[in-house]
């Protein structure tokens, strides 16, 4: 007996210390140490709860995000989790309510006004930091994130980097984010007029472009098909189905509270079809007395004053800078002698301007007529580039944008002729950024991986980009993604969604931050799957 006992008393030592290797060994499979571990680790759990074992200290991450964060600055700490305790908090009488409240509802935490505690969300503005107008400054650190911006629309910007990392990561890195656009303009344009859309369809979209940190929607409200807008003035030219003001102010407000202003379109002196059927007077007509599809008749004083009607009429509706007035593709303009073809418009530009006045400069004429309209409401102009004609006796009108899509049409030039002119541009390249349903004419679907690797607002025609001296965001204002309906049954609405989900937050990335992505697109994409809104 004597003798086993110390036998025994060896092996409950050497059990004891197997069941001690054991818990180390479950301990590390499981990620306790807020590591960043399989399935099963905290990264796994809720974004809007912390686990019970806070993590280590450590240099984190950037910040997972799309568009990825210009600056980030590591510091070292466990990071910032919301708890059950966690509030998103604007100071008193901050005019930062609105996106304190949004990102608490998103991160399904409280909503405070004063002053922030500990696993808060901080809001403030700050307009001699000397932080650029749609920047902003994230700082995480001591379980505190605060959130800096000179305007609120920086200050919302960080607030969907916050938001991505949460959804990404499940928490947010200590340390600082200097974060800030490339270009001024960072849009998506839809044709609303050859294709219906929803109310609630455009309202997702504007979701998802908020949390890409775009701030443009264009919406193409008039074409040769429909007409897809409620008009008081005008009920006679309106199509079914359309949306309805009431609709469209949904859309504004969903939109300004995302930081997105929306752009009315009302494209003439071509594309105005639908206008046309209710109003045959106005149509062009050739020198055989022929009506011209979709063209309407410029010479015609009385057509001019029933288009600015409809001007005055969406300024109103709209209340943001700018008025898309179109000035692309008019037929006229398509003959190889278009004097000759239309004597009527030769005679009525020789009457007014001079007997070298020609029919382009009475479609010069008539956009700056149509300019002069927009600015009385305080908007600034924006023309496709294929309605700037060069020389004449008629100049086009300033202020005003460009938006260049083309140098394949007649009477479109090279890119670098307007901006030697010292016109201000958009790019809307239709090389990378058109997406015209159907794919008639050789367009074909644009995907985001040729964006993402190839285009930047440098790119504006072809795919070689136009120099530096030309090309900074003083002359290149931005970009905008397009959808067009030419074969409005190619695809329904959600095949669209869909299928220009990724483009969209490619070319968001590329007019936040042109240069090479340190992503590869395979990486790319499975970030936005982790991050983005999808509706």
């Amino acid at each position: 007996m004597g003798r086993t006992w110390p036998k025994i008393l060896l092996i409950c030592a050497v059990a004891l210390g197997a069941c001690a290797v054991a818990a180390l060994i479950i301990l590390a499979v499981t990620g306790d140490d807020g590591g960043d571990g399989g399935e099963g680790s905290e990264e796994t759990r809720p974004a809007t709860r912390q686990p019970t074992t806070a993590p280590p200290d450590r240099l984190g991450p950037a910040p997972a995000s799309v568009p990825s964060v210009r600056e980030w600055d590591p510091v070292r700490g466990p990071g910032w989790q919301p708890t059950d305790d966690s509030r998103v908090v604007a100071p008193e009488g901050s005019p930062l309510a609105d996106e304190a409240r949004l990102l608490a509802r998103e991160l399904d935490l409280g909503y405070a006004s004063g002053t922030a505690g500990p696993s808060d969300v901080l809001l403030a503005l700050d307009p001699d930091g000397g932080i650029p107008r749609e920047g902003y400054e994230l700082r995480s650190r001591d379980g505190l994130v605060r959130i800096t911006g000179s305007t609120d629309a920086g200050v919302f910007y960080g607030t969907r980097t916050l938001l991505q990392a949460v959804r990404g990561e499940g928490r947010m890195a200590d340390g600082t984010i200097r974060d800030e656009p490339a270009r001024a303009q960072r849009g998506f344009m839809l044709d609303i007029a050859r294709k219906h859309y929803s109310a609630e369809w455009i309202k997702d979209r504007v979701r998802e472009m908020g949390d890409l940190k775009l701030n443009q929607l264009q919406l193409h409200l008039s074409d040769d098909q429909a007409f897809r807008i409620e008009s008081d003035r005008h009920p006679e030219i309106v199509s079914d189905p359309h949306l309805t003001k009431a609709q469209v102010r949904e859309i504004i407000d969903l939109a300004a509270s995302r930081h997105i202003t929306v752009i009315p379109e009302i494209d003439s002196p071509g594309h105005l079809g639908a206008v046309l059927e209710a109003e045959p007077g106005f149509q062009l007509r050739d020198a055989a007395g022929e009506p011209v599809p979709g063209a309407i008749d410029i010479s015609d004083r009385a057509a001019g004053r029933y288009v600015d009607d409809l001007l005055d009429e969406y300024a109103d509706l709209f209340p943001g800078p700018w008025f898309h007035l179109g000035g692309d593709e008019y037929s006229a303009l398509f003959e190889a002698d278009p004097e000759a073809a239309f004597p009527g418009l030769a005679a009525a530009a020789r009457s007014r301007f001079g007997s070298g006045a020609d029919v382009e400069d009475l479609a010069t004429a008539w956009l700056n007529a149509r300019a002069k309209t927009v600015r009385a409401h305080d908007k600034t102009p924006q023309v496709w580039n294929d309605g700037m004609h060069e020389g004449g006796a008629v100049q086009p009108s300033r202020p005003r944008e460009v938006t260049y899509w083309t140098g394949k049409e007649i009477g479109a030039r090279p890119p670098a002729d307007y901006l030697r002119e010292d016109w201000e541009v958009v790019n809307m390249n239709d090389e990378y950024l058109y997406y015209v349903l159907g794919e008639p004419n050789e367009f074909t679907y644009p995907t985001g991986e040729r964006i993402y690797e190839e285009w930047t607002p440098a790119v504006v025609r072809g795919t070689e980009p136009l120099p530096d001296a030309l090309s900074g965001p003083d002359r290149i204002l931005g970009g905008r993604f397009a959808v067009w309906g030419d074969i409005a049954d190619a695809q329904t609405t959600a095949q669209v969604a869909d299928g220009i989900r990724l483009p969209l937050a490619a070319t968001a990335q590329k007019l936040w931050n042109p240069t090479r992505p340190d992503l590869t697109w395979q990486q790319f994409t499975s970030l936005v799957d982790r991050v983005a809104t999808r509706p």
